[in-house]
């Protein structure tokens, strides 16, 4: 009697996993779909959507600005200052490179560094500790630096000559 339950139990288990199988594979299998969808969606095919009136191909103008070749100016020193924080002040160590156009520029660049390293510590030392705690905030504040170096090379050099400031090296302890 024992070995006919344990029989009929084993008989009516099999059913059990057997249909817990598929519902888990038809789940596994709609979820992989989905999944191949969705990278098909935001990784396909990058094709020029074809105007309906013209009927004519709409191409992206890749064509830079400025052709000029860029080149990058390391500053000498990394700046190093302190902020004053809430609790304490903050030691802040900034590297930075400009982005300028042409040689001709980066030989300019080179022989007002002295000016630029005076307007870009003036910028930083200026800096919130809480700003400078976010992404949102170190953007701000190189917008602000490259505004700043712009400024102070105008009246020196007649143009904007630095297209970007760059922070290479960003510690705040």
């Amino acid at each position: 009697m024992a070995e006919e339950e344990s029989l009929e139990l084993e008989e009516n288990a099999a059913p059990k996993s057997k249909k817990k199988l598929i519902i888990f594979g038809a789940i596994g299998l709609i979820v992989v779909l989905i999944i191949a969808v969705a990278l098909w969606f935001f990784l396909g095919s990058s094709e020029p959507v074809a105007d309906a009136t013209d009927g004519e191909v709409e191409t992206e103008q890749t064509e830079p600005v400025n052709n000029r070749e860029a080149f990058y100016v390391g500053m000498p020193r990394p700046f190093l200052f302190n902020l004053p924080g809430q609790g304490r002040s903050r030691l802040v160590e900034i590297k930075v490179q400009l982005m300028v156009r042409g040689s001709d520029d980066d030989v300019l660049i080179k022989k007002h560094i002295p000016l630029i390293e005076d307007a870009l510590l003036t910028t930083f030392s200026s800096a919130d500790v809480q700003k400078l705690s976010s992404l949102a905030g170190k953007d701000e504040l190189r917008q602000l630096a490259l505004l700043n170096v712009q400024n102070t090379l105008l009246p020196v050099t007649g143009r904007k000559v630095v297209e970007k400031v760059l922070f290479t090296g960003f510690v705040m302890q």
